[in-house]
């Protein structure tokens, strides 16, 4: 591809982070912990109890069918309830209705580690996967997988079952394009510490219908990046025919003095790309990039900056470059001619 390749593909929309936390010292399974919302006794009843619980578990211990059709509750998925007032998600709900050889898998493993994926994907589907021989669970909000590791242990996130870091990579290869993946991994290896690239290597399935995908992915992930959006804009200028840049450059002056950090640059040519986020729009942050900024240019950087704006137009981005690319090599030439 020309460097003025005009297309918004690389950019996209930014992706959604999860919003569920990974606490490892839960270690209970999710519908073990859920039967204290049953009270035991001559008169079996539902308690005030927060969290969900499957239906034949409460009619077991001898709730009645009508108690569990109450106001008072509410069905998130098919075979649970939850108190009324009490906001669950899908997959919380399904988790307790796993059966032992069952747990969550490819993309809602992913999110379930905090991972970022992208707004069209459904939060409503949850992948589960069987082990061996045990059943497939088929239902409503379910997507069914099957693996065919006998014994395997996955890990535990919020005591729910998930597939491990870099399975969970490899698992939404089917689901995701190359550049999704590799925003993916790049969250997996970089300051989030969950996976490695050696690691991610070896969860690819040789001769599985996603390997040449993940392989392809894998050669492009990258350790030490922090955004969604830098994994895009490395991605995107690459492909239109630059030089791949360093990624969260340390930036110091002739004597050694730290003047900040570059998302992305070419240390040799002192050529910085930054990306800006939304966040960058408060005053304080507003202030702190200018003050770098200024500091970059005074020690003979060229500092360009990325926002969301240039998503749909990367090609007045790409130009920005090109030119801070020409200006470097003008300026080689004069210093060999002097």
């Amino acid at each position: 591809m020309s460097w003025n390749l005009a297309t918004s593909f690389w950019f996209g929309l930014e992706a959604r982070p999860a919003s569920f936390s990974t606490d490892a010292s839960d270690r209970g399974r999710a519908r073990h912990l859920v039967r204290d919302a049953l009270v035991m006794g001559n008169r079996a009843r539902v308690d005030h109890s927060p969290r969900p619980f499957p239906v034949r578990e409460a009619l077991a211990a001898g709730a009645s069918p009508s108690r569990l059709t109450r106001r008072d509750l509410r069905a998130p998925v098919h075979g649970v309830r939850v108190r009324a007032d009490v906001p669950v998600t899908v997959v919380e709900a399904i988790a307790v209705v796993l059966r032992s050889d069952q747990f969550v898998s490819h993309t809602t493993a992913a999110r379930l580690w905090g991972a970022p994926l992208p707004s069209r994907l459904d939060d409503e589907l949850v992948h589960v996967t069987a082990i061996g021989t045990a059943p497939i669970m088929r239902r409503p909000q379910v997507v069914p997988h099957r693996t065919r590791i006998e014994g395997f242990r996955p890990d535990l996130v919020r005591g729910i079952p998930v597939s491990p870091p870099a399975r969970a990579w490899f698992e939404s290869a089917s689901l995701l394009t190359v550049v999704e993946l590799v925003v993916l991994g790049d969250h997996l290896v970089g300051p989030s510490g969950l996976a490695t690239i050696d690691g991610l290597a070896a969860a690819i399935v040789p001769g599985s219908r996603s390997a040449r995908r993940a392989r392809t992915a894998l050669d492009r992930v990258r350790t030490g990046v922090e955004s969604p959006m830098e994994t895009r804009l490395r991605l995107g200028v690459v492909d239109a025919g630059f030089p791949e840049p360093e990624v969260n450059v340390d930036v110091v002056d002739d004597h050694g003095s730290f003047l900040g950090r570059a998302d992305l640059a070419w240390p040799t040519l002192r050529i910085a790309l930054e990306y800006d986020g939304d966040h960058h729009r408060d005053r304080r942050t507003f202030q702190h990039d200018q003050r770098r900024s200024n500091g970059f240019a005074v020690n003979g950087w060229i500092v360009i900056h990325a926002t969301s704006a240039d998503t749909g137009r990367p090609a007045v981005l790409f130009e920005r470059l090109r030119q801070a690319f020409v200006q470097r090599q003008v300026e080689g030439r004069a210093r060999r001619a002097a």
